[in-house]
């Protein structure tokens, strides 16, 4: 029997390069500030599936919430091995806090025609709530199994698989359909297939085709941008190479949960942390600069 898994992705600011402008005055990442990656737990989370898909056969669609160039992850999961990707865009449902996320989400999953298994990283490193999947799970009615470290065997419809329980672990038997969180230590993902990054890189989302075609065909009316567009979105879903885009009029969705409006969670201040250093203290490149260190780190208690 073959599986439709669904990988649910988040491109996010990368926090290793943090700079003062990450943070808008009402609160929100400024997300054009900062470089964007894929989610790094969404990473295992799709070589999970993959490796699902590849051991007991069916398709791994993979599907992200964002602005417009969140299909730049979507290229990747493609180029990773992904059979589809789908983005979720819609200026409405910006500053979706993880309730209006995971309803926004959970819509769009129900919207599929079959859903086996829903993957989801454990957390994202732009939020660190771990909400998200839990309350995507609630909202569709699935059993979850958050934690997960290992990639899940299946055998006769019953889904096994261990996850961590932070001082040790446990193994969990459970039907399907099922959402899985899956941590960082699951696996390693694979990397992007040459092959495939021939082929996926030409791979466009309506807002890119239509991007491109308005610096091309420039001054020309909105009315041949459009048809023109039409064209070349047929030709890459002919071809395979079309990120499929759905706004929220595109499935049965309340706005009024969606968006900031729909979002309870509010910040209420930022502060700004700034760091400095009380003193400095050269230690000298040699065996008995190295026993001084590590003699004072342990008469301060920093050591033992």
């Amino acid at each position: 029997m073959s599986y439709h898994g669904v990988v649910l992705a988040k491109q996010v600011p990368d926090t290793k390069r943090i700079t003062g402008e990450a943070m808008k005055d009402d609160g929100t990442v400024n997300r054009a500030a900062l470089p964007a990656i894929f989610n790094p737990e969404d990473l295992h989370a799709l070589e999970a599936a993959l490796a699902v898909r590849d051991a007991y056969g069916g398709t791994v669609t993979v599907m992200s919430m964002g602005p417009p160039r969140a299909a730049d992850i979507l290229r990747e999961a493609l180029c990773r091995g992904a059979d589809r990707a789908i983005l979720l865009t819609d200026r409405r449902s910006a500053g979706s806090d993880t309730l209006a996320t995971s309803y926004i989400l959970s819509c769009a999953v129900r919207h599929l025609d079959r859903v086996d298994l829903v993957f989801c990283g454990r957390q994202a490193i732009d939020g660190d709530t771990a909400q998200v999947g839990p309350q995507l799970a609630e909202k569709i009615g699935l059993p979850q199994v958050t934690y997960v470290e290992q990639t899940p065997a299946i055998e006769n419809g019953t889904l096994r698989v261990r996850r961590n329980i932070g001082h040790g672990w446990e193994r969990v038997e459970t039907g399907l359909p099922v959402l899985l969180t899956v941590t960082d230590g699951a696996n390693t993902p694979r990397p992007p297939a040459a092959r495939r990054l021939m082929k996926y890189r030409r791979a466009r989302c309506r807002f890119e085709i239509e991007q491109e075609l308005t610096k091309a065909l420039l001054d020309a009316p909105k009315a041949r941008i459009a048809a023109k567009a039409d064209a070349v979105e047929a030709d890459l879903k002919a071809r395979g190479l079309l990120i499929e885009q759905w706004g929220l009029d595109d499935f049965e969705i309340d706005l009024g949960w969606v968006g900031l409006n729909g979002s309870p969670t509010k910040v209420n201040r930022i502060q700004s942390v700034v760091l400095k250093a009380s003193g400095t203290q050269r230690i000298e490149p040699t065996e008995q600069g190295i026993h001084d260190l590590v003699h004072t780190l342990i008469q301060d208690h920093t050591f033992g």
